[in-house]
Formats: C-alpha cells, structure tokens, sequence
C-alpha cells in the first residue's frame, strides 16, 4: 500500500477508472451480442438497427480509448460483411 498522499490518491484514481473502462467494454460487447443475436434471428430490421448500436458503441470505445482505432475499424468491418451476406 502506498504511504504518501498523492500515491494513495492515484490508486482510488486508477481505481475509478478502471471501472470507467469496464463499463464501457460491457456496454460494448452487450451491443455486439445483441447484433449477433439479431443476425442469427434472421430479421433484416432487426440486424440494421442492432448494426447501428453496434457501430455507435464501437466507435464510443474507440473514442474513449479502450479499444485502438484500428481494432474498431475491424470490427465494423466485420460487421459490414455479416449484414451483407444476411441481406443477399
């Protein structure tokens, strides 16, 4: 444990924000599942409106920093391709 001030105030910091990140992560991947799930369904409005949220949480995780750029990219990518092939 740390004993000076500012150390102690670091780790109720990292602390905060860990959970912060969690948060956003779950929000994140419930998003992802939901869209799955739509897919799997098979209903097309369904999997449009879920790929929206998706997208949207993605880009918020990759905003915020928890996910890198590039990974959201790939992500979405990914997406594209699953809507796309249900849609044809």
């Amino acid at each position: 444990m740390p004993n000076i001030k500012s150390a102690k105030k670091r780790v109720k910091v990292i602390d905060t924000k860990t959970m912060q990140n969690k948060m956003h992560r779950t929000a994140m991947k419930t998003e992802i599942k939901k869209y799955d799930a739509a897919l799997a369904s098979g209903d097309m409005a369904a999997a449009q409106a879920a790929y929206k949220a998706a997208v949207k949480k993605v880009d918020q995780a990759a905003a915020y920093g928890i996910i890198h750029k590039n990974a959201a990219a790939h992500k979405k990518s990914q997406f594209t391709k699953k809507l796309n092939a249900i849609s044809k």
